[in-house]
């Protein structure tokens, strides 16, 4: 599940990317050995790489400018979530001057992506407007204005240097050797390495051993920190279409998992998991979607696995205009809900675009478009629209809010924190954390030290950078 970059054509890229000499190396046919509990290998060839490598292998598309903030105009009335902190009046965060802050998710201060430093995205609301459950009436502090950072990334992750994976895969043939097992030399190793450099590993160990290096720390590893580590050894496509597999194969349905990958990734990436899904399982994605879901849900998920968002970065004020007076027609403004046109409009617009459209909603409408899609849908596939609206405002805040909800309460929902953990590590890890401490008041880090133990705590905060 890993979210390889941003290319231009979707979502702009964060600086940085790909990491210098990071180049796609994709495991030959055969190579996926998942056995007791994943799902069968299909025995079919991986996809070829497209030119420029798959997306979370290192072959990033160069940037493409990012549209002229729009900020967010219009505020709610009374009866909405409130608006930002501390602005100056009349001014939203990125908005031009007279424009009022937006509600409900934390903003990008200023985005320079494409070779300008990332700015630091400014709280200012939480997801869906919600304040976390552990601040009583409703009243979070709101946390001061963060300053600007500069990163050559924004992972937590990058391509180790002097990368040697016959040195790697020999250490760990030695930490897996004799008695009890080193997994602090197993730790040390995945939790500094690429995805792309792990993937050399797992090929340097079967030459050198004639040994399978996954089925060898299957034999040593069990619980959460097998899957932890085994999730770091897919290659990042395959790791997506096997988390789908997971979520539909047997009783039941992960219908969080599905919305999770389907409604955050680029066209390519999504094109990528179809192929891989069909390659290595002999299955066909969309197929299996249909026969999993239905109404209005299945609809949505089927349009996303087409792989056919607009993803041209330039915002049409005019049709945003359009777009949000067809919203409210076919929601707030009639009796019932016209569902067609809010999954037309939220399945094929780019993300500024819809990001522009939500501006005119909430300008025209006085309430924003993610409160009147939870009054006018319910259950998943409320999710699933509210779920692409906040990727267009902004994705890491997105990402945040599921990994607190996977620990929050009793009990953890160690899938989940593992999938996002592992697949955003090489991505946006480094924002998904600013905006995680200013969204709940501590550090990610902490929650999962007071929600892990053992070994499996000390990999996922190796991957975090605590």
């Amino acid at each position: 599940m890993s979210y390889p970059g941003y290319p231009p054509t979707g979502y702009p890229p964060f600086p940085g990317y790909p990491p210098a000499g990071q180049e796609s190396s994709f495991p030959p046919p055969g190579q996926y050995p998942y056995s007791s509990g994943f799902p069968p290998v299909g025995g079919g060839a991986y996809p070829p790489a497209p030119s420029g490598g798959y997306p979370g292998s290192g072959g990033y598309p160069a940037p493409g400018g990012y549209p002229a903030p729009g900020g967010y105009p219009g505020a709610p009335q009374p009866g909405g979530a409130p608006s930002y902190p501390a602005v100056p009046p009349g001014q939203g965060f990125g908005a031009p001057p007279g424009g009022a802050g937006f509600s409900g998710y934390p903003q990008p201060s200023s985005q320079s992506y494409g070779g300008g430093p990332a700015q630091v995205p400014l709280p200012g609301g939480f997801p869906g407007g919600q304040i976390p459950s552990q601040y009583p009436g409703g009243q979070a502090p709101y946390p001061s204005q963060a300053a600007a950072m500069t990163q050559g990334s924004q992972g937590t992750i990058r391509p180790a240097a002097n990368f040697d994976a016959m040195r790697d895969a020999e250490i760990l043939r030695k930490a897996m050797k004799g008695f009890g097992t080193d997994e602090q030399a197993i730790v040390d190793i995945v939790a500094n390495r690429s995805n792309d450099q792990r993937q050399k590993i797992k090929a340097a160990f079967k030459t050198m051993y004639g040994k399978d290096l996954i089925k060898d720390l299957k034999s040593e590893l069990s619980g959460n920190m097998e899957e932890l580590i085994l999730a770091l050894f897919m290659p990042a496509t395959y790791y997506d279409a096997w988390s789908l597999r997971n979520a539909m194969k047997g009783a039941g349905t992960q219908e969080r998992v599905l919305i999770e990958i389907l409604c955050t990734r680029t066209n390519q990436e999504i094109r990528e998991i179809v192929r891989c899904y069909q390659s290595e399982f002999g299955r066909d994605l969309e197929k299996d979607i249909r026969s999993d879901t239905s109404g209005h849900f299945e609809r949505l998920l089927v349009s996303m696995c087409q792989g056919n968002r607009d993803e041209n970065q330039n915002v049409n004020h005019q049709l945003a205009q359009e777009d949000a007076q067809r919203l409210y027609q076919a929601g707030e403004g009639r009796l019932g809900t016209d569902e067609s046109c809010f999954n037309m409009i939220l399945a094929t617009r780019s993300f500024p675009q819809l990001k522009a459209t939500m501006e005119a909603y909430s300008r025209m409408a006085n309430r924003d478009l993610l409160s009147s899609v939870g009054r006018e849908f319910s259950g998943n596939v409320e999710s699933g629209l509210k779920t692409i609206l906040q990727c267009a405002l902004n994705r890491p805040a997105f990402f945040a809010e599921r990994l607190y909800y996977s620990m929050k309460g009793a009990g953890t929902d160690d899938s989940t924190l593992v999938r996002i953990v592992v697949t955003r590590s090489e991505i946006d890890l480094v924002q998904i954390k600013q905006i995680f401490s200013q969204m709940y008041q501590k550090t990610l880090g902490t929650m999962i030290a007071s929600d892990t133990s053992g070994d499996y705590r000390r990999l996922l905060l190796a991957i975090v950078g605590q």
